[in-house]
């Protein structure tokens, strides 16, 4: 007889009521893979728009969501080498799926990259498996709701602003958007490299929020006078990085905020999946645009870190339980967020 878990499933394309809990089959490791016994999982932004139906239409239901997730080792796959009965780690929030891209140099660009909880099953529930090679020992220590948001905004934040950004310690660095979960994430590793970091949100009652996990200048609201607002805070010297997790319109400004030689790392598509550039404030100052999505296992390590050595700290705001999932899902969709959102399992 097959054992059976507990998961939050996705019935249909919808709105958060298309989520409900649900006993279904436990799923069990094959050659080098792992069960897992998941304690926390992550709650994203992505989440939402997969549920609404806008990133994957070809999925089969019923689904499980979710990328992030911390728990214990619960059984061992043939030929597992690297991890043992108990410990417990962090998977990989996306990882190539076929094993001939697993050396790509950057993960997210091989074919096969695929992100949990958007191809096959994710972290919504109690029981997940991962193949070992994309599993993290933890060693922070942490509580289970403290890192379980952590691997899709930490990986992604730390391969925006160190890797493709290049931040460095002394520069300017404005990150868009800095209330949401992979914002707070940026701003702390721009300061851990060392960077004055300022920072955008849509609405006032974030703005303590923002200044508490280090942000330098916040700028609320979108105000007219935001040029001089920047000018005045970087001395005229203007921005060297900006992160725009936005696109849309707001590409079109961060190209315009950023200084000479200045960097635009791309990495969302919030406001819309097209912008206006003009063409000479681009190329006559050579500013350089930079896709990025996710991140290598280098990044997380990296993060996880920083994490433990207390330079990034994880800030928490709300912690459900799986009943609570349509709930959850509503307050994502409100973007009423500071922080990190997490099922308890």
């Amino acid at each position: 007889m097959s054992k059976t878990m507990k998961a939050i499933v996705m019935s249909a394309f919808g709105t958060p009521e298309v989520l409900s809990v649900a006993t279904i089959a436990m799923p069990r490791p094959k050659n080098n893979e792992v069960l897992i016994k998941v304690e926390a999982a992550g709650i994203n932004r992505l989440d939402h728009y997969i549920r609404e139906g806008g990133v994957n239409p070809n999925i089969n239901f019923p689904f499980i969501l979710g990328s992030d997730a911390v728990g214990h080792v619960a059984e061992l796959g043939s030929q597992v080498t690297q991890f043992t009965l108990g410990e417990r780690v962090i998977p990989m929030p996306g990882y190539p799926v076929d094993p001939n891209d697993h050396g790509a140099e950057v993960l997210g660009t091989s074919k096969s990259y695929a992100i949990r909880g958007l191809i096959e099953h994710g972290a919504y529930a109690q029981y997940m498996v991962v193949p070992e090679n994309w599993l993290l020992k933890e060693t922070t220590g942490l509580p289970a709701e403290l890192l379980a948001g952590l691997p899709m905004p930490l990986v992604t934040g730390v391969r925006a602003v160190k890797e493709v950004g290049e931040v460095k310690a002394g520069q300017y660095v404005l990150v868009h958007a800095g209330a949401s979960s992979t914002g707070s994430m940026m701003i702390q590793v721009a300061k851990t490299l060392g960077a004055k970091v300022a920072t955008t949100t849509r609405t006032d009652d974030k703005v303590e929020f923002l200044k508490s996990i280090g942000a330098d200048l916040v700028i609320s609201g979108n105000p007219d006078n935001t040029v001089e607002l920047i000018n005045e805070w970087t001395n005229s010297a203007g921005l060297d990085v900006v992160i725009d997790q936005l696109g849309g319109d707001s590409l079109r400004q961060s190209v315009e905020w950023v200084k000479p030689l200045g960097i635009v790392v791309l990495m969302g598509n919030v406001l819309g999946l097209e912008s206006t550039i003009p063409v000479r404030s681009l190329f006559f100052p050579q500013k350089q645009i930079r896709g990025t999505l996710m991140g290598n296992v280098s990044d997380l390590e990296w993060g996880l870190e920083q994490v433990k050595n207390g330079n990034i700290k994880p800030q928490i705001d709300t912690v459900f339980t799986p009943e609570q999932a349509t709930e959850a899902h509503q307050y994502l969709a409100d973007g009423k967020a500071l922080g990190l959102t997490v099922f308890k399992f």
